[in-house]
């Protein structure tokens, strides 16, 4: 996927204030717009212009295209990937997209959060008295470790907030919130904060906050949804002979019995070891090993005695269907 330069494509620098991209779009508009430009690329080019106008004129996205950093902006033709959660701690108001036809590039950074922003409300004039509206709810990615959601916990959040500074440049605003960490939410599941969203008008309700889970890389466990994965190194002869041994989870170590006979894709499956049932409707998740042989080195001659007496005396022949 190219990586998009926004400015290039707008030719404004990367500190131009509002007023200087509304200008640069309204020139180039007048340019390339199809109705009216004679250039042979003139639908493409406006649809470029398009999107590039959509993320820097929006304080929002643009604060977040340029975390990125200024590095993408030389990727070239490259194959460009965005890294994982790299808009975790952004908070995003306002409605969906308008369903423009825009570039992969766009959709990998803001298709997402496009279409998981609810309807916000909007403030409408009317005869009479105004009725109260609900403010716009918001939403943010966030990063959490492993074990918040198998214990649950309380976390001192961060969040980044867009917004223009006197000069009409765009500007990010931290803020921090407490947030309880509810046990047994998993990857991708949201939680709401009642009335942090936006403000209410006229009297109205404040919308809500909308956090989505994610959980950062755990040392040892892998996570599918509610099942956590892990690898149990063996010995040749525990994957022989079978053997009891004691292995950590999440929330202690265990005794668990490992069958004899080692096979190649074999897993231990350790019921309710996973990440735990959130509601009644649930069902709490498992841990999976994943058995590994590993073997001795033959570093001493003690070592190198017994792997000389084992290929004397086991008629094993590991090629034997070559």
């Amino acid at each position: 996927m190219e990586f998009k330069d926004y400015y290039k494509i707008l030719g404004v620098d990367r500190n131009a204030s509002v007023d200087d991209i509304k200008k640069a779009y309204r020139k180039l508009a007048r340019k390339y717009h199809p109705d009216v430009s004679k250039e042979p690329d003139a639908a493409k080019r406006m649809a470029e212009i398009n999107e590039a106008n959509t993320v820097l004129s929006d304080p929002e996205k643009r604060a977040a295209y340029d975390a990125l950093g200024s590095q993408y902006a030389h990727a070239g033709g490259g194959d460009f990937r965005p890294p994982p959660n790299w808009d975790a701690g952004f908070e995003f108001t306002g409605g969906p997209g308008g369903g423009e036809d825009f570039s992969d590039f766009f959709e990998q950074l803001f298709g997402r959060a496009a279409r998981a922003r609810a309807s916000g409300g909007q403030a409408h004039a009317s005869r009479g008295q105004p009725r109260p509206i609900r403010g716009e709810d918001h939403h943010a990615k966030i990063e959490l470790d492993l074990m918040d959601a198998i214990t649950g916990a309380e976390r001192t959040l961060t969040l980044r907030a867009p917004k223009l500074d006197p000069q009409g440049h765009v500007v990010t605003e931290a803020h921090t919130l407490s947030v309880k960490i509810p046990k047994g939410v998993v990857e991708g599941q949201q939680i709401r904060l009642a009335g942090r969203g936006g403000p209410g008008y006229n009297g109205g309700p404040n919308g809500d906050l909308f956090l989505e889970v994610h959980f950062r890389p755990h040392p040892r466990w892998r996570v599918q949804g509610r099942d956590l994965y892990a690898t149990l190194p063996l010995t040749p002869w525990e994957a022989a002979l079978g053997a009891e041994i004691e292995v950590p989870t999440p929330t202690g170590r265990v005794q668990v019995k490992v069958p004899a006979g080692w096979k190649k894709g074999r897993k231990l499956r350790l019921k309710g070891h996973g990440i735990p049932a959130r509601t009644p409707n649930d069902t709490p998740g498992d841990l999976y090993y994943e058995l590994e042989l590993t073997l001795p080195p033959a570093d001493t001659p003690k070592a190198r005695e017994i792997y000389e007496t084992m290929a004397r005396e086991l008629p094993y022949n590991p090629r034997a269907g070559l």
